[in-house]
C-alpha cells in the first residue's frame, strides 16, 4: 500500500473510530425508539451534522481517496465534537498540500551530544532523553532507581511504552498504571498516525498487541492526546513509600525537535 492509500485509510479509520465514540444525545440529536445497530453514531447522522452527503462521508470512512477541503474537516471535526488535540489530529491526517511524509525524527543516531548527557546526569530528578518512538536514549542514575534498570536492558526493549506494559515490576509499583497507560498510548497513536511511511511503528504496535492484552484494548479505543504535563505515582523500590510525579517534557533539543527530556518532578504536598 503506498503513502498516500495508507493516509486515507488512516484518516477512515480516525473518523469512523471517532464516530463509534459519540453517543446521540451529546451531539444533539434526539434519542429514538428504534434499536441502534452502531456503538455511536451512524455515518448519515455525521453526514447531517457536518453538511455533507451520506455517501461522500461513507467514501471518507472507507479510506478512498476523495478530495476534502478544510471546509469539511472544520466541519467534521464540529459534528464529531472533537477535543482541540483530536482536532488537531484530524488536520494531520489530512495534511493539505503536503503529500511527501515528514522525515522522521527517529531516524536520528543514538549517539547523543555529550552536552546533553551532562545536563540529565546533573539533575537529582528522574530524567532521561527519548523521541517519538518512546526509545530511551540516555538516563540519569535516578531514572534507573526509579522506573527501571535501562543500563541492563538491550537497546531494542529501552522503550518507554513497551515497558509500560511488559514490565511487571514497574507496573506494579506505577500505583495509578491505567490512567498513565491510556495517556501513553493516546500519545503513541498520534506519532504513530504521523509517521506513515515508517514501518517500525506498525511493527512495534503488531508486537505489543501480541504480548499485551492491556495494549491491544486501548490501541482499539484509537484515542488521541498531545503531550501535556502528566502525573504518575510509584511506589519505591528502597522506602516502599508512594512518590508523585509531574512529569514535564523539555522539546527541541538542538536540531532535533523530535527529541526531548523527561524530567519527574516530585510534587510537594500542600500544607
Amino acid at each position: 500500500m503506498s503513502d498516500e492509500n495508507l493516509k486515507f485509510k488512516r484518516l477512515g479509520e480516525y473518523l469512523k473510530s471517532r464516530r463509534d465514540r459519540l453517543q446521540p444525545e451529546a451531539a444533539g440529536l434526539k434519542e429514538t425508539n428504534s434499536q441502534r445497530r452502531t456503538p455511536g453514531l451512524r455515518r448519515e447522522e455525521v453526514a447531517i451534522l457536518a453538511g455533507v452527503s451520506s455517501t461522500y462521508y461513507t467514501w471518507l470512512e472507507q479510506g478512498r481517496e476523495v478530495t476534502a477541503s478544510r471546509e469539511i474537516m472544520e466541519s467534521l471535526s464540529l459534528a464529531l465534537r472533537l477535543t482541540p488535540d483530536e482536532r488537531t489530529h484530524l488536520f494531520e491526517l489530512w495534511n493539505p498540500g503536503n503529500p511527501d511524509p515528514v522525515p522522521s525524527i527517529n531516524t536520528v543516531s543514538p549517539g547523543l551530544n555529550p552536552q546533553w548527557r551532562d545536563i540529565i546526569s546533573q539533575l537529582s530528578y528522574p530524567s532521561f532523553i527519548t523521541n517519538e518512538r518512546s526509545e530511551v536514549l540516555a538516563w540519569n542514575d535516578k531514572a534507573g532507581e526509579v522506573l527501571s534498570n535501562f543500563g541492563k536492558l538491550p537497546a531494542s526493549e529501552r522503550i518507554m511504552l513497551r515497558l509500560l506494559f511488559l514490565d511487571q515490576g514497574l507496573r506494579r509499583r506505577m500505583l495509578n498504571w491505567e490512567e498513565f497507560a491510556l495517556y501513553s498510548v493516546a500519545v503513541f497513536r498520534t506519532y504513530y498516525d504521523m509517521h506513515l511511511h515508517d514501518p517500525w511503528y506498525k511493527d512495534m504496535v503488531v508486537k505489543l498487541c501480541e504480548d499485551s492484552m492491556d495494549f491491544a484494548e486501548m490501541w482499539k479505543l484509537h484515542n488521541i492526546q498531545g503531550k501535556k504535563v502528566n502525573r504518575v505515582v510509584i511506589q519505591s523500590l528502597s522506602t516502599n513509600q508512594s512518590v508523585t510525579y509531574d512529569i514535564n517534557s523539555v522539546a527541541s533539543l538542538a536540531d532535533h525537535p523530535g527529541l526531548h527530556i523527561c524530567i519527574y518532578t516530585p510534587v510537594v504536598a500542600e500544607s
